[in-house]
């Protein structure tokens, strides 16, 4: 098991936090009109306050170079990952990269129920 998603398991049960990242019964939204395009994830975790995302990366993505969408949907909260900056490096990274967004930073409260509306990608082995 890569560490990643160790650390994702580890994140996931201590979080106790009522959220889900992603599976059949997840709200979607559209995604029309947002900008960027939409990225494929590793992986998702949440805590109490922050949002956590695993991602591709060629060596050069930072965290400006994707921006969460949030979007309510009844009572949830649904994020969508768009990338706006192509990572053009040539360092491929298995794991991809960790990019962490406090609560505060998506306009959300603390503890608030949240989905992923990405589709998931397993990294490169």
């Amino acid at each position: 098991m890569r560490a990643v998603f160790k650390v994702m398991a580890m994140i996931a049960a201590v979080s106790g936090v009522s959220a889900c990242a992603g599976g059949a019964d997840a709200p979607s939204v559209s995604t029309a009109g947002m900008p960027g395009a939409l990225e494929p994830i590793h992986a998702a975790a949440f805590t109490k306050d922050s949002a956590v995302f695993w991602v591709s990366s060629n060596g050069c993505t930072r965290k400006e170079d994707l921006i969460p969408i949030v979007s309510i949907k009844g009572a949830d909260a649904v994020i969508t990952l768009r990338r706006l900056d192509e990572d053009t490096c040539k360092q491929e990274l298995a794991d991809g990269v960790e990019l962490k967004w406090s609560f505060e930073e998506l306009g959300l409260a603390p503890g608030s129920p949240v989905s992923v509306n990405n589709p998931y990608q397993l990294p490169q082995t």
